[in-house]
């Protein structure tokens, strides 16, 4: 393991400026454990102890750069310099005092121990703290070791189980690390499940864990076989189907194609009612639905002809398309034809339209539309051969 944690300047400064108050920084969370995963850091959040108020906090805080009061209420301010966002927060105290996310009572005090703070996380690996001004990690609670075995472990019975959103965040955690989830952890999550809690969760909420999950994790299928084993997949009953096809999704991945490939055995119908589950996003529905269709159109058929990969590319990518169907041929056709990526563009337009002497009407949109469709059957190449089409009287009959 990693002994130094490589942090930027700035911290050490507003560290060395704390120190000399009798207070200390504690970089926290995250970027601790992406040191040990040899992971670049992002974000770096930071508890302050020692300090009597947050006022004071941003005092100190404002002498180096810019502060949001965006969380000062929780005890969290947001430090800007040189435009990167740092968290600083005074420890706290949650008490569940109500139903959902929202329902906690939360007391900041400057004076609390590292380890009373770090019990309210979620997973010991999400504990582990780092003391910039001594440069020593913190580890109350065997994150170290949790991750030399590769286990996801929660920390307390109690605490864990007042955030429901843990069993998903759980699931991500192991599918994004490819690690084991504890025997405990598991009951316990099992016994949120059977006790409906996760009923309370906003979808929105859900969703994210669930794309980091999808978009994250390079064997996805980990996170659905343990949806699976925790009985989560009652509320999505849809997925009932294998889910290795998502470990075959090479990077860039994107969230329509992976909720295209969970979905790719149902009717359109079902596709929408799973979808409105996670998001009320009506573009990711109509968008993953086409694939769908598409790949089941596709799926069907063993060759598809010039007309119908033009006709194919005005409703999908043939390239998102193609990466789903695991159709080489379809997409090196798509690109003979060059709509691998979009669909033909249209030659004309209403000004070419106006340029000919037509006055405009209503008649305009057919035109156009009859000689895109000309354009989709291969009929009119270019231009000059749309041009000459739309100067055909009869065309206009």
């Amino acid at each position: 393991m990693h002994n130094l944690m490589k942090i930027p300047k700035i911290l050490q400064e507003i560290s060395d400026k704390l120190n000399t108050l009798n207070a200390k920084a504690i970089i926290i969370g995250g970027s601790v454990r992406d040191h040990f995963l040899q992971k670049s850091i992002k974000d770096y959040d930071i508890e302050v102890y020692g300090l009597s108020t947050i006022d004071a906090l941003e005092s100190l805080l404002k002498a180096y750069g810019k502060v949001k009061l965006v969380g000062k209420s929780f005890g969290v301010l947001k430090f800007v310099y040189k435009g990167k966002e740092y968290d600083f927060a005074f420890p706290r105290r949650e008490t569940k005092s109500g139903v959902g996310h929202k329902g906690f009572d939360i007391v900041s005090d400057g004076f609390m121990s590292y380890e009373e703070a770090a019990k309210r996380r979620d997973f010991t690996i999400n504990a582990m703290g780092y003391d910039i001004e001594k440069q020593e990690f913190l580890d109350p609670f065997g994150g170290m070791s949790d991750m030399k075995k590769k286990v996801l472990r929660h920390i307390d019975d109690k605490t864990f189980v007042e955030d429901p959103l843990r069993v998903y965040r759980g699931i991500q955690f192991c599918a994004r690390l490819e690690y084991k989830m504890a025997e405990k952890t598991k009951k316990l999550c099992i016994a949120m499940v059977e006790q409906g809690v996760l009923e309370e969760l906003p979808k929105e909420r859900v969703f994210e864990e669930i794309k980091k999950l999808l978009l994250k994790a390079k064997k996805p299928s980990i996170g659905f076989d343990l949806l699976k084993e925790l009985n989560v997949l009652r509320y999505f009953p849809e997925l009932s189907m294998n889910w290795a096809k998502l470990d075959k999704m090479q990077s860039p991945k994107n969230i329509k194609l992976m909720l295209a490939i969970l979905t790719l055995h149902l009717e359109q119908e079902r596709v929408e009612h799973f979808i409105l589950r996670l998001s009320d996003e009506i573009n990711l529905v109509k968008s993953v639905k086409a694939l769908v269709k598409a790949y089941q159109k596709v799926s069907q058929t063993k060759l598809l002809d010039d007309i119908e990969i033009r006709r194919l590319s005005t409703k999908v990518s043939i390239e998102e398309l193609s990466m789903i169907c695991e159709n080489e041929l379809l997409l090196v056709n798509a690109k003979r034809l060059g709509v691998d990526k979009h669909p033909p563009k249209e030659l004309l337009q209403g000004r070419d339209l106006i340029a000919l002497g037509h006055k405009p009407s209503e008649k305009f949109s057919k035109i156009l539309s009859l000689v895109y469709e000309l354009q989709i059957r291969g009929e009119i190449v270019n231009k000059e051969d749309a041009l000459n089409r739309v100067k055909e009287k009869s065309l206009w009959q």
